[in-house]
């Protein structure tokens, strides 16, 4: 069997971090910033994207928030039941998944939604840029919500043979009211092209953002707090967790 161990030498020995040494541990994700953030923190995943066509209907889901959560755990049980049917000996100990997404209209302490009766708008990954500078003109000057949903799936004795714990982390993103040509020239740069919202906040996109509420780690795409906080808080409930 191969030996396994995703937890570097800067990472902070938490009793989180330690159950995952000689662990197989699966980012099912192909996102480089997930994985730069991760390995920022100590953690080295194993890479395994998931093959889950991301379509469920957003309309579906009475609270919003429930999108991005429902959305990742369909990417980390994909990974993890095609590995586990691959090769049953090598099963992964942990698999995370992440979906990140851009909630516009959002208000520091409720919606538009709720004031106004403005449904909050879904912004994923800009399909053209015409779509790009679209996004970007509603966001301009405003505020939106960017929401990470975190799920981990891990093996259990009892069926289906696997547990699942999520998470939603929510951040507000407020942006500077920026002159049209400065959202054209973000536009034709193309940095957004393949970010959820249609911008990079890591990037040349930080010059559309005047400040940032919540974490910052959130909003690149992945809750590295939140995440780490989960792990301990699994360590702590349950006895058996990373043990089978």
């Amino acid at each position: 069997m191969p030996s396994h161990n995703a937890v570097l030498p800067n990472a902070l020995q938490t009793p989180g971090v330690k159950k995952l040494e000689n662990k197989r541990v699966i980012l099912a994700s192909a996102s480089p910033r997930r994985k730069e953030i991760l390995r920022t923190l100590g953690l080295d995943p194993e890479i395994i994207p998931s093959t889950f066509n991301e379509n469920l209907p957003f309309s579906s889901f009475d609270q919003i928030h429930e999108y991005p959560v429902a959305t990742a755990t369909q990417k980390a049980v994909e990974v993890y039941q095609r590995l586990v049917e691959e090769d049953p000996d090598d099963a992964p100990d942990l698999v995370i998944g992440a979906d990140t997404v851009v909630f516009t209209h959002a208000l520091p302490s409720t919606t538009l939604e709720m004031e106004m009766g403005t449904r909050q708008e879904l912004l994923e990954k800009p399909v053209s840029k015409a779509d790009n500078l679209r996004m970007l003109q509603d966001l301009n000057g405003s505020v939106c919500e960017v929401v990470t949903g975190v799920s981990l799936v891990y093996p259990i004795l009892t069926a289906p043979g696997y547990a699942i714990k999520e998470l939603d982390e929510r951040t507000l993103v407020y942006f500077v009211d920026s002159p049209l040509h400065i959202l054209q020239a973000y536009v034709e740069n193309g940095e957004g092209s393949d970010r959820a919202g249609g911008f990079a906040v890591q990037g040349l996109g930080s010059l559309l953002i005047r400040k940032i509420d919540g974490d910052y780690h959130n909003v690149v795409g992945f809750p590295a707090a939140s995440f780490f906080q989960m792990l301990d808080k699994l360590v702590e409930e349950e006895t058996d967790f990373l043990e089978i």
